[in-house]
């Protein structure tokens, strides 16, 4: 005979801080392999996954998934219980398809159901079959979800922008660790931020887009009114997300207005769906909506005064080139989590989990492929950048490196504070694939580009050492990979193939030259390291 192989032990010690008993009788733990020793003892708890036993021995952990239960005092079959708290465009949308996908996908049906203002989703085995989950998902806002967790109210929080460092604070106070480790953040989907106006919209010809600084303007009540030409008067109603004297520095929408108040007049609408119906509803009126909820309200799309406009786009979102992305994310409160919450954890990043968050509205997490074809808008803005010379022969040099390669969506563009989760998310999608072979036999070019200054000699240099950062980066983390069969190459191509003009060009008339972004706004997109397939 020998000791349990599919067995985790461990001293006691471990376990000073363990629920109470559930039961004071003796069972014996029978091996599934046979051959194994049996383990008797008195049972000191059961959390689903570990057996807690007195044994001769001393206290021992056995894992459930090595061995049955036998004795009068086995506990019955354990009910995950998993409290999700925060963002109702997770919580009303979003979760409860990933929840009736992750169901379908372990052969379990789902009862939903409501207590209080959480949402209940029991889930069980077919023909009434024994209940083996409930996932309470309660709707309110982001920052509420992160209280719930202080409280214990819930365990993962829902969350549409990034904690806050006050939350950091309370969260660490509480005993529940450094809320900010990448470990802690799983991004689900992605979402956008746009400004949208009512399809018979009053505020002149928004076709050529808002520039940044009419959009800040309109906002924050320093344009009062947006008259078509030759039309009358047509005073602007702000409609922004968050309930009244809620802080807009709690929402995504905070990033569009980049610090500055908006205007004392807006209203203010509990959900982003409601912003959207309530513009729709009104000629007059400019907010601030989700691309996943737009319904009858039209996104206006942003522009740079070089003929370049932007729209969220499912492909402009994925990759970044919109400005403001919206990343849905779970906070896990929790290092343990039960067993089917982690398997449900694991589940968000299958592709059919993927297929799920598209049909739900939202932009998923799959790589895409985009081919050097469908960047005209971008090469004929490099072109018109370029200056003479020496910017025509480092255009050549790039089509020449790019020329029959595809873009992947996986983008590179560091936060104000380094890397961000979106980040570090690119380099385990990427570090994954390499391991797995999936490039193999393939070059994988990592291209940095920068913002507009600095020459270009200095700007394809500073974009270089981005690359390479990026670079440093996948082959820590790809330390499996197989580096004999792939090629992992960088360049640096400074400021060609922006994304917005910055006016670094100095060609843009009078006219152009006001309507452009502000240098932060410009910058922020252009410097980016971009992953090429070839």
């Amino acid at each position: 005979m020998r000791f349990l192989t599919g067995a985790v032990l461990f001293c006691a010690a471990l376990f000073l801080s363990a629920t109470r008993p559930a039961s004071a009788g003796e069972v014996t733990l029978v091996p599934r392999e046979d051959g194994a020793v049996e383990i008797g003892g008195r049972l000191l708890g059961f959390d689903g996954e570990v057996y807690r036993l007195d044994t001769i021995y001393g206290p021992l952990a056995v894992n459930a998934a090595g061995v049955t239960c036998a004795g009068a005092a086995c506990p019955g079959a354990q009910v995950a219980r998993i409290a999700l708290s925060g963002s109702p465009a997770l919580a009303d949308m979003l979760m409860p398809a990933l929840i009736e996908g992750f169901a379908a996908a372990r052969g379990l049906v789902v009862e939903r159901g409501a207590e209080g203002r959480d949402r209940l989703f029991r889930l069980r085995l077919p023909d009434g079959g024994p209940l083996r989950a409930e996932i309470a998902l309660a709707s309110g806002s982001t920052g509420e979800g992160f209280a719930d967790l202080l409280t214990g109210a819930a365990q993962i929080v829902m969350a549409d922008r990034e904690i806050l460092p006050e939350e950091i604070d309370r969260a660490r106070e509480a005993g529940l660790g450094d809320l900010s480790e990448p470990f802690r953040r799983r991004i689900v989907a992605l979402d956008a931020i746009v400004p949208v106006v009512a399809p018979d919209t009053r505020l002149g010809d928004l076709a050529v887009g808002l520039s940044q600084a009419a959009l800040l303007g309109l906002l924050t009540g320093e344009i009062a009114d947006r008259s078509g030409p030759g039309g009358p008067e047509a005073p602007v109603t702000v409609h922004l997300p968050g309930h009244a004297g809620q802080g807009l520095r709690q929402l995504p929408a905070a990033r569009v207005l980049g610090g500055r108040s908006p205007v004392a007049s807006a209203r203010r609408h509990g959900r982003a769906a409601a912003v959207a119906t309530a513009v729709a509803a009104d000629p007059t009126g400019l907010g601030l909506a989700r691309v996943s909820a737009l319904g009858d309200a039209v996104q206006v799309s942003l522009a740079d005064g070089c003929g370049t406009r932007l729209l969220a786009s499912h492909q402009s979102v994925k990759t970044g080139d919109y400005p403001y992305v919206a990343p849905l994310s779970l906070y896990l409160g929790r290092p343990r989590l039960p067993r089917l919450a982690r398997d449900f954890l694991d589940y968000l990043a299958t592709p059919a989990a993927q297929i799920a968050i598209r049909r739900a509205g939202f932009v998923d997490l799959l790589r895409d492929e985009i081919p050097l074809g469908r960047q005209g808008d971008r090469l004929a803005l490099a072109v018109a950048e370029a200056r003479p010379g020496n910017g025509l022969r480092e255009l050549k040099r790039l089509v020449a490196t790019l020329g029959g390669a595809v873009r992947l969506s996986e983008t590179f563009r560091s936060g104000p504070r380094g890397p961000d989760a979106r980040w570090r998310a690119n380099v385990a999608a990427l570090a994954e694939a390499l391991e797995a072979g999936h490039f193999d036999g393939r070059r994988l070019i990592l291209a940095g580009f920068a913002e507009g200054s600095g020459g270009s000699e200095a700007s394809a240099a500073r974009a270089r050492r981005e690359a390479e950062a990026v670079r440093d980066a996948i082959r820590a983390a790809a330390t499996a990979a197989d580096y004999d069969r792939v090629r992992l190459e960088v360049a640096g191509f400074g400021d060609l193939l922006p994304v917005m003009c910055d006016g670094g060009s100095g060609k843009a008339g009078p006219e152009q030259s006001r309507d452009r972004p502000s240098g932060d706004w410009a910058r922020r997109l252009n410097r980016r390291v971009e992953v090429w397939l070839r």
